[in-house]
């Protein structure tokens, strides 16, 4: 199963910024000329669309100069591997996040947590989706680089990591400097299915490792200069992450 790509699956942020909502998942292709870094990769069902979304901007899968990975749930690396693998692609994270993504363990949402909350609104079509598109499945990014504390990254839009714990412990953002654009990952999004929120929110608790330290994680993301947000999952947001920030600890009750 896979989503087929339509247009407006590809929202072009910037110049050579582009969104891309795959299936409940967004990743975000950077490009600089003939070569872009790729920022995640949606689930591991949704390879064929990320490989029809690069070919939208006018790239092939080998001019992915790197995978840089907000953080290592089956909906944002589903494709790593097979792109290392069939490519020669890097994947790069933060050091903190490199264990989860070879799997030495798993920070994610457990069959019985998701089952504890399948009474809410939404929980139940989007696990049935999740499975579906491969969320269980095992996916380990077995050979991954880091990057240095702080810089910005010599890739494709020069990224800034911003490391935004809670939602796993190596979650990172990155800033992209010359484009006006942080992409937050899961430490901030704008919506999700099993949510009634919509703009700038937190995911729900059950999908945090330590929601306290995600909630805290908002101190780094609020001070971003950007005026533009690509999350995660949910549109991309208009706006300073500081009164996204706002929007987000309001919902939280914070």
């Amino acid at each position: 199963m896979h989503k087929v790509l339509r247009g407006e699956d590809v929202v072009r942020i910037d110049r050579d910024v582009h969104l891309v909502s795959g299936s409940n998942t967004n990743w975000v292709i950077v490009k600089d000329g003939d070569s872009c870094t790729l920022i995640d990769t949606g689930y591991p069902a949704d390879h064929d669309t990320l490989l029809a979304s690069l070919d939208a901007v006018g790239l092939a899968p080998d001019a992915v100069t790197a995978i840089l990975v907000t953080h290592a749930h089956n909906d944002h690396i589903g494709s790593a591997e097979r792109l290392r693998l069939a490519h020669g692609v890097p994947v790069v994270m933060h050091h903190e996040e490199v264990p989860h993504a070879r799997r030495d363990y798993l920070d994610q949402v457990s069959v019985a947590q998701v089952l504890a909350q399948a009474w809410r609104p939404g929980v139940i079509p989007w696990a049935v989706h999740a499975l579906r598109a491969g969320g269980t499945a095992h996916v380990p990014v077995r050979v991954a680089r880091t990057f240095p504390d702080t810089g910005p990254l010599d890739l494709p839009g020069a990224p800034v990591p911003i490391h935004t714990p809670g939602h796993t412990q190596g979650h990172c953002a990155y800033h992209l400097p010359g484009s006006g654009i942080l992409v937050t990952g899961d430490a901030l999004v704008t919506a999700h299915p099993t949510s009634r929120l919509s703009g700038p929110q937190l995911l729900p608790d059950m999908f945090h490792t330590d929601r306290s330290r995600a909630l805290d994680a908002l101190d780094a993301v609020e001070s971003v200069d950007a005026d533009v947000i690509a999350p995660g999952h949910g549109p991309v947001h208009h706006g300073s992450p500081r009164e996204a920030v706002a929007q987000a600890r309001a919902h939280a009750g914070t």
